[in-house]
């Protein structure tokens, strides 16, 4: 779900009306006290793809949503932060390694939840792998062994087969595109979205050990 519309002004505190504001094509939250319109904006989720000797690391979330299924080091980008640097901080907090990042590898839109996730793939510097307070365990998978039905979320199930593509075909891709919600069905399915590539780039970069 899309974070609904504030009820009170972040400015003077009073109560906020929906209108169209002179200019604007479409409803915000309006105060009508001081004039500040609301907007609600994207989120963005950053993430790793960290990979040793063919295989890929994944984290078994210790939180809901999707608790005890599998993804990526992976959360909400900070104010304050790069992609990269969110990303790494990401693998710090949930699998306590530190990683740098390689190369860009996928934004993929989610315009039903109002989230876009970017994707790195990161290489392994220092610490040992394990679990933070966010994982239940992390584990190094073969890429033959990944377990598709207990993946946290239909967008990690897509990042994870585009990666799979590129290792397949020797080379790295920068990939973007859209995941849309096919209207019905389990929203935590892979099965229940449909992944629209609105470009596939590929360019000269590590494809992984």
């Amino acid at each position: 779900m899309i974070s609904a519309a504030p009820l009170h002004c972040r400015v003077c505190g009073g109560p906020l009306i929906e209108q169209i504001p002179e200019g604007d094509d479409r409803e915000r939250a309006v105060c009508p006290g001081c004039g500040e319109i609301h907007y609600i904006n994207p989120c963005l989720v950053v993430g790793a793809l960290i990979e040793k000797d063919d295989r890929v690391l994944l984290c078994r979330r210790a939180i809901e949503p999707a608790q005890g299924l599998w993804t990526p080091p992976a959360g909400f980008l900070e104010i304050g932060e790069s992609i990269a640097d969110g990303a790494c901080r990401e693998t710090r907090e949930e699998a306590l390694g530190e990683v740098e990042a390689l190369a860009p590898h996928s934004v993929i839109d989610l315009p039903h939840i109002g989230q876009v996730y970017y994707f790195i793939l990161a290489g392994h510097v220092a610490g040992e792998f394990g679990a933070g307070a966010e994982s239940i365990e992390v584990r190094w998978f073969p890429w033959p062994e990944i377990p598709w039905p207990e993946l946290a979320f239909p967008v990690v199930d897509r990042v994870l087969r585009l990666r799979l593509e590129d290792r397949q075909l020797g080379t790295c891709r920068f990939h973007q595109g859209t995941l849309r919600f096919v209207g019905e069905g389990d929203r935590f399915a892979a099965a229940s979205y449909r992944y629209e590539s609105a470009f596939c780039h590929r360019f000269e970069g590590k494809t992984g050990s």
